[in-house]
């Protein structure tokens, strides 16, 4: 069973264990080792990319220490994307991949995802491998590698050649967050054709989503209405998702892109049997894809999870109504900087604007978030199966519910969706109460 692996890689206080140097550079090592044993050949290289958090080159170092030390080669693409490790493992033929990026979490959070050779998450059983390494290796000495400055580059030319029409024209507003897409996200933006305004893109290591970026979009969409940009850009703290907002200033989250994509791949002559979402994708997309003869397939929350059904139904596209955005032609995970210029590319491949173009109708949908002091399954809380068992009726045959933990934080989440908002909102609230009152964390 793992332990230090979560949905998203190894996550938590930076300094703290597991994210202390001795750890992770046992990370280092203990990857290396499980790499040379599934029979990679020698010499291994890893790649690594990190965001802009005052504690990213000191987990980079101790994990370039740990990886030197058992006979791995490191090439560093110094401020990156995590999508940009992806590419870059595949575009190299390296042997793994590894971000250092806590993603949407506070500054003092950070994290570590590793990618195979193929550019995906690994599977379960090495991740498993790996932390039972870690308890039996030994620490190396950090070792700050150099950075190759030509690999941010070449991740550039990749998302630039992927669009089927230049943007020339089109006026982007695009919020960096703060993180790791500061840099590249605006030039490909620019390379693509497109004038740029950008926003949030000045890190000093401790503002990363810090009232920014694809947990706060309501800024770039003010942005959007007040320089009279066709549409506006949000990511998140490592761009592995996007928030847009057409000249309007409204909000398309991962839901509104899936189904914009799904037309355009129609438009295209690719169209989509079924498109995968997750159990948090709200009903009226389904309906409206339904409505095109295209299935929605919902899998668990975590792109991991998406991307295991993608594969499974053979879909040219899934993601999350968060923002991760996954076109198998394209990527092998989410990519915030890809999915915006590909929507930026639809708007000016068709002349007709974001705010004109194809909107579903939304069930009510309401989410709750409880911070909790451990994470105790729902159904050992005392009273709360009963509750839900109460709010299930009362919603029967035009609503759902959903509870379940986050794979990151410790945190709880309550989704209810029905057809009346007030209702909806009177369970969401019941539910989180009495998660509140049972587990609830004191801040």
């Amino acid at each position: 069973m793992r332990a230090l692996f979560g949905t998203d890689g190894i996550r938590g206080r930076a300094g703290e264990y597991p994210l202390d140097p001795a750890t992770v550079s046992r990370v280092g090592g203990a990857l290396a080792s499980v790499l040379r044993e599934a029979g990679r050949p020698s010499p291994l290289t890893v790649v690594l990319g990190c965001d802009t958090r005052v504690s990213s080159p000191g987990i980079v170092a101790a994990l370039s220490g740990g990886l030197i030390a058992a006979g791995a080669g490191v090439r560093f693409a110094g401020v990156v994307p995590t999508p940009a490790v992806a590419h870059l493992v595949r575009a190299l033929g390296a042997d793994a991949g590894i971000s250092i990026s806590a993603s949407h979490n506070p500054w003092p959070d950070n994290g570590i995802k590793v990618f195979s050779s193929e550019g995906r998450k690994l599977p379960d059983a090495l991740e498993a491998e790996i932390e039972r390494r870690i308890a039996t290796s030994a620490p190396a000495e950090p070792i700050p590698p150099a950075e190759d400055s030509s690999l941010p580059e070449l991740y550039e030319n990749h998302l630039v050649e992927t669009l089927p029409k230049r943007l020339d024209g089109l006026k982007v507003v695009v919020d960096c967050a703060n993180g790791a897409a500061f840099q590249v996200a605006p030039e490909a933006f620019r390379r693509a054709g497109a004038e740029v305004v950008p926003l949030a893109a000045a890190p000093d290591g401790r503002n990363i989503n810090e009232g920014c970026g694809a947990l706060h979009p309501e800024a770039m969409a003010n942005a959007v209405v007040r320089s009279g940009a066709h549409l506006g850009l949000a990511l998140d703290g490592d761009a592995d998702r996007a928030i847009l907002a057409d000249g309007e200033g409204r909000l398309l989250d991962g839901d509104d892109v899936l189904l914009l994509w799904a037309l355009e791949l129609e438009r295209e002559g690719k169209k989509p049997g079924s498109v995968v979402g997750t159990v948090m994708s709200n009903w009226g997309l389904e309906e409206a894809l339904a409505a095109r003869g295209i299935r929605l397939v919902r899998a668990a929350v975590g792109d991991r999870y998406v991307v295991e059904e993608m594969e499974r139904h053979s879909a040219l596209l899934g993601g999350e109504q968060s923002g991760h955005l996954i076109r198998a032609d394209l990527t092998t995970t989410g990519d915030g900087t890809l999915t915006g210029l590909h929507v930026a590319a639809v708007v000016a491949a068709s002349g007709i604007p974001l705010a004109a173009g194809a909107r579903f109708t939304r069930a009510p949908q309401v989410l709750r978030n409880v911070k909790v002091r451990e994470k105790v399954p729902f159904e050992r809380v005392p009273g709360f199966p009963h509750l839900v068992a109460g709010a299930e009726s009362r919603i029967a045959g035009s609503g759902r519910i959903l509870v379940r933990y986050s794979g990151t934080e410790l945190l709880a989440r309550v989704m209810v969706e029905g057809t009346e908002r007030g209702t909806v909102e009177s369970i969401a609230d019941e539910l989180a109460g009495a998660l509140q009152g049972a587990l609830g964390a004191s801040d």
